[in-house]
């Protein structure tokens, strides 16, 4: 998915006031336009599918369908644009969660307001982000057994796994490599499959733990 600015941004989260803050935190920036607001994970759904933004900022507790099942949801359904968690909830099982079913990124809500807009950033240009508090619960979630091994990888799989281990796009990784853009979607598409793994997140995470 190419993303170019100005970047699209969609609002999810129950309570209005958070909305209201995040929406004129946002607007100050011109490369960046909330396009609507959503205050449960259905209507998430909904409005995703009608307005395709680049990124979805989403709350996880919220009513009718949390944040991490509407991730799941959209992500089954084909939504390729990001996907930004954004809660107070810092559970080990909710930043696994998140991450095997396609989040960008995890950020707590006691994050610094001032670096908000640098992660958006971040996460529109393919990197990964986590609130540092994390870094605890993230070494759990790397230390989780996986079946799969890399010795079933080829050599040009382990480098666009290494490259998608850095937080770089597929457009970035093919300058990188000399490929085009479609191929290093197949090779993706391909790794993805050898690991068992169901996105380039998820395939980050094992990454940073297996490949040295």
């Amino acid at each position: 998915m190419n993303i170019a600015p100005p970047y699209t941004l969609l609002l999810a989260d129950d309570h209005p006031m958070m909305r209201r803050a995040l929406r004129l935190l946002i607007e100050l920036e011109r490369d960046l336009v909330v396009v609507g607001e959503a205050s449960n994970g259905q209507q998430a759904r909904d409005l995703v599918e009608q307005l395709q933004p680049d990124l979805l900022l989403l709350d996880n507790q919220m009513p009718e369908l949390n944040g991490i099942e509407a991730l799941r949801l959209l992500r089954a359904q084909g939504y390729l644009g990001r996907v930004l968690l954004f809660t107070a909830s810092d559970a080990e099982q909710d930043v696994r969660d998140a991450l095997r079913f396609g989040a960008d990124g995890y950020l707590l809500k006691d994050s610094d307001p001032e670096r908000l807009i640098d992660h958006l950033r971040e996460v529109l240009a393919g990197k990964l982000v986590l609130s540092p508090s994390l870094a605890s619960v993230l070494a759990k979630v790397l230390r989780a057994p996986y079946a799969a091994s890399s010795a079933g990888l080829t050599t040009r799989e382990r480098e666009v796994l290494k490259r998608i281990a850095e937080g770089l796009s597929n457009k970035m990784i093919g300058n990188k490599l000399g490929i085009s853009e479609g191929t290093v979607k197949v090779h993706v598409k391909n790794l993805l499959h050898k690991l068992g793994l169901r996105s380039r997140v998820e395939a980050a995470v094992w990454a940073l733990e297996h490949l040295r």
